[in-house]
């Protein structure tokens, strides 16, 4: 069976000229959804999805109504062929039931692992260079190493609790007791 998807990106935008090529393509159900492709939840999608059975093929008019990344297309088409599922795409010519089809989704893959590595890489450099001009990445330190002998000196007061301490500096008392360990066993020694 040809289950047919069709999406447009917003709410002014027609669908006919899609289900019109599906219909012709000879889809006998059809989803449509009026989403952005960069929306993560389409229900009609799923429901497409869901609706396949193994020896279906999903029909789309063009590779961008399914999937925005080429990540996410890969990742869909290869979930799709583990179900047994084809997948055709009208505007491009794909079909991966044919061999020709499966070697362009495998150059596609090929491509967005290469990419992958490539921002890999970029990064990698980019962190290095800035670890060799002094800058470290991350977010600051709650608490400075003031704030922590303030902490110290506050905690060997029995009278004065974890969570007073750490509402006068400002954090969390699990904040605290990550930077302070000993403040820990001090409240469980006091508890026992």
């Amino acid at each position: 069976m040809l289950v047919g998807y069709a999406r447009v990106s917003t709410q002014e935008q027609d669908l006919a000229l899609q289900l019109d090529a599906l219909k012709a393509a000879g889809c006998e159900k059809i989803f449509t959804e009026k989403a952005s492709g960069a929306q993560r939840d389409r229900p009609q999608l799923l429901a497409a999805l869901d609706y396949t059975r193994t020896g279906d093929t999903l029909v789309v008019w063009k590779l961008d109504r399914l999937a925005r990344s080429l990540k996410q297309l890969i990742e869909t088409v290869e979930d799709l062929g583990g179900r047994g599922i084809g997948f055709r795409s009208l505007t491009e010519a794909i079909d991966t039931q044919t061999t020709g089809g499966r070697l362009v989704f495998h150059l596609f893959a090929a491509l967005a692992e290469f990419e992958r590595g490539v921002i890999r890489e970029r990064t990698r450099a980019g962190l290095e260079a800035a670890r060799a001009r002094g800058r470290v990445g991350g977010r600051p330190p709650a608490l400075t190493a003031k704030d922590l002998t303030v902490a110290k000196a506050l905690l060997r007061d029995p009278e004065i609790s974890v969570e007073d301490v750490a509402r006068r500096l400002g954090v969390a008392p699990s904040t605290l007791y990550r930077y302070l360990p000993k403040a820990r066993s001090a409240v469980l020694a006091s508890e026992s």
